[in-house]
């Protein structure tokens, strides 16, 4: 039956085919964007826009690039309800992304069932960030807010040539707008239910022929969907002040430096999920069994959570950068550029793991990176049938960090609670280098062969020393020597080859063949509690290689437009984190192995399609098959416990099915006003939350259900936006905290209730 219903789905979004309801502006061109924009104000549109993205580094097609990749403009965003970069959710097919691990500011991103299964920073992505093509090295921080964005771009698939570290899953790419010539400004204010506020600007202009610049900010709040029922404090808000400038140099049309500067601070609560399972303390009275704390109560969750920590513990956070970027056309055929970024990232957060009043799972998560690179790319085009870029790259991070993990409520001596602190200090320092080359080669008309071949170093320095500190009765205090990782370094190596074959049989209809491999390097295992963990805590690299069919088209009147990838990738020595050995609440180890547990298979098929009916009728459709699993997984519990078998029956993150329908309609006045109404549904199948598949941490199958209406000016100066998102009001997981070994740990975290807003925007 399901097969059926892709024969459908691809038969249906033939007829109404590929790409988001608007197109993304080209980034070294505004025209389209300013035909876009004429379009909303009451001009009909008849065709759908063509979009530009630079997916391989140069300003490209993408009907006519051998990659899945999906692009949103700033009006894509707007219309997708996206206020934070998790907003992609359910728009691109094989993504997931949402708010990760019980963190205001992290973001959970898989693509095509890989990326990042824990959150600790010694655990790299599996899906590479880019803003302004800077790479962004950690989870936490971004998950930020949309603001002066220009338009964002989904690569599926390893990118390993390209864009090389950490992008086994995929890469996004975030690009903010340059300085214009002319001026412009904007500013916008946003109200809406759960004490909603925001405040966006954005200005820019030029001081004369060779200089101009741009700022723009944003401040968002809220007061947080999650409720204590006891202390009537409210949690998972948001309080986020961010800032971007530029400052562009063009002393003539060769050449062009831009100096980009960014900044955002957040303050917010705690983020708070609900337990799944029992929570328990383990007793040290031999033969007494472990004590239920508390029972999770059945039905839906309500959004009540209790938490053991005051009013004064929250989640901080400071994300700040500098970057200059240079572009300088050498000749007709060459052009060199340098992305030169200094980053700092600093995270003060608690987060209450087991969503519980007793003291469990609280941890304080205090880390403070600083990250330089530096990236160099020579550029080749002979204006007709071959295209080239070689490059260089080299990325340090200095990641120290402190952390504090409190448990009063874990050991029982009887029926008397044994305080616990455990305290953690580590240092970890990354240095990656690269080099790689990209061919591009019409070598026949409408044949053309890719290749790209990138070699990468990278090294990893860490030490750790872990202290367990205990109250009444045993009043002692206690540095593990046999839990402390010494000084150690390691580094690896790895080419990351590419190539495609692509067929253009008409202006319309392209084809094309890939295979490309990614690689992320290994790591020490940051959390290990134990002389076995601490004795061999290395872990290795990961592995992929994927191999894909594509067909892209579009229809001769450009009213129809649609994109299809079939892929197969084979995913080895994947890093996994699991929960202790023992698998016995009564004799815990507390231990979380990181182990090359599993090697796995992907299989699927990815359907993007738009198509634009009459004069104000826009439909686009999203549809995805992902049959992800595993081929092996060694966990030496299952060994010990056969009854776990189970534990990896599923790969997470990786739902069998995901859709989207989406319609927009425009009422065109003749004044020149403009009226647009739109929709969207989306739906995603039984998605498992965790590595371990324990079954409070699996969301069934749900949809979604989205709407929104917009109004233009006839002067094009003002716009009005309502909307409602989660319009039926469901309750959905996200996400998930698995630490079964310590006190039966199983934590959801839930998605936004029903919830709405009004905007008015001002555009000069």
């Amino acid at each position: 039956m399901q097969r059926h219903l892709l024969s459908l789905a691809i038969a249906c979004a033939c007829a109404a085919l590929a790409h988001p309801a608007h197109a993304a502006a080209p980034a070294a061109d505004p025209a389209p964007e300013q035909d876009s924009a004429a379009a909303s104000q009451g001009n009909p549109m008849t065709e759908l826009e063509s979009i530009q993205v630079t997916a391989r580094r140069r300003s490209e097609n993408i009907e006519k690039i051998p990659v899945a990749v999906s692009a949103f403009s700033e009006d894509d965003l707007k219309d997708l309800q996206a206020e934070n970069l998790d907003g992609l959710q359910g728009a691109v097919p094989g993504l997931n992304i949402v708010q990760g691990r019980g963190s205001a500011n992290s973001a959970n991103i898989f693509i095509r069932g890989i990326g990042q299964p824990d959150a600790l920073q010694t655990f790299d992505p599996g899906v590479g960030v880019y803003v302004d093509d800077v790479y962004y090295s950690r989870i936490q921080g971004a998950l930020m807010t949309l603001f002066d964005v220009d338009h964002v771009e989904v690569l599926r698939g390893p990118q390993g040539t390209l864009y090389g570290k950490n992008s086994t899953g995929g890469a996004i790419k975030i690009v903010t707008r340059e300085p214009s010539a002319a001026t412009t400004g904007a500013a916008e204010l946003t109200f809406g239910n759960y004490g909603r506020a925001e405040g966006r600007f954005y200005l820019s202009g030029s001081f004369d022929e060779r200089w101009s610049a741009s700022v723009a900010g944003a401040v968002t709040g809220n007061d947080g969907y999650v409720k204590d029922p006891v202390t009537g404090r409210h949690y998972n808000d948001d309080d986020t002040r961010a800032l971007r400038a530029k400052l562009q140099f063009r002393p003539s049309d060769d050449f062009k430096a831009t100096l980009g500067l960014d900044y955002t601070k957040q303050d917010a609560a705690l983020t708070l999920g609900a337990p799944t399972a029992p929570l328990l303390a383990t007793n040290l009275v031999p033969g007494v069994p472990a004590s239920v704390l508390l029972t999770p109560p059945g039905g839906e969750y309500d959004f009540h959570s209790r938490t053991s920590f005051g009013p004064d513990k929250g989640q901080n956070l400071t994300h700040k950068g500098v970057g200059l970027t240079l572009d300088w056309r050498l000749s007709d055929a060459w052009a060199f550029k340098s992305i030169s970024a200094y980053r700092w990232l600093n995270s003060d957060a608690y987060i209450d793991i087991d969503a519980s009043q007793f003291e469990l799972g609280d941890v304080l998560v205090d880390f403070h990176q600083k990250q330089a690179s530096q990236e160099f790319q020579l550029q080749y085009d002979n204006g007709s049938n071959l295209q080239a870029v070689y490059g260089l790259y080299w990325l340090r991070e200095k990641l120290p960090s402190h952390q504090e993990a409190y448990a009063d409520d874990l050991l029982l001596l009887g029926t008397l609670p044994i305080g616990f602190l455990r305290t953690i200090d580590d240092d970890q320092t990354t240095t990656s280098t690269a080099a790689f080359a990209h061919v591009s080669w019409e070598f026949a008309p409408s044949w053309t062969l890719a290749a790209g071949l990138r070699y990468t170093h990278e090294s990893k320095d860490y030490w750790r020393t872990t202290s367990a500190f205990f109250g009444p009765p045993l009043q002692a205090a206690s540095q593990d020597p046999q839990a402390v990782i010494p000084a150690t370094s390691k580094g690896w190596n790895a080419w990351t080859p590419s190539l495609s074959l692509q067929k253009q049989f008409n202006d319309q209809v392209m084809a094309y063949v890939s295979a490309n491999r990614g690689f992320k390097s290994g790591g020490f295992n940051g959390r290990a509690n134990s002389p076995t963990e601490a004795a061999s805590p290395v872990f290795n690299p990961e592995y992929v290689w994927t191999y894909e069919l594509g067909l892209k088209m579009r229809s001769a009147d450009s009213r129809l437009q649609g994109n299809i990838a079939a892929f197969h990738s084979n995913y080895r020595d994947f890093q996994a984190r699991v929960s202790e050995i023992s698998g016995d609440p009564n004799n815990p180890t507390f231990s979380f192995p990181v182990l090359n547990a599993a090697s796995l298979k992907m299989d699927g098929l990815e359907f993007e399609g738009a198509a634009l009916l009459g004069t104000g009728t826009r439909l686009s459709a999203q549809v995805a098959w992902l049959d992800a699993r595993y081929s092996k997984f060694v966990d030496p519990r299952v060994q010990l416990f056969p009854v776990l078998a189970d534990l990896h029956k599923h790969v997470p993150f990786s739902p069998e099915w995901t859709a989207r329908l989406a319609a927009t309609q425009t009422f065109n006045f003749g004044s020149g006003a403009a009226i647009t109404v739109g929709g969207d549904v989306s739906w995603r199948d039984d998605t498992w939350l965790s590595v371990d598949n324990r079954p409070g941490l699996m969301q069934p199958s749900y949809a979604l259900v989205g709407l929104f209406g917009v109004f233009d000016s006839a002067d094009g100066h003002w716009q009005i936006r309502a909307g409602v998102r989660n319009l039926t009001d469901k309750v959905y997981k996200t996400d998930g905290q698995e630490f079964s070994s310590v006190g039966n740990i199983q934590t959801a975290y839930f998605g936004w209730p029903r919830n709405y807003y009004i905007s008015a925007r001002y555009s000069f």
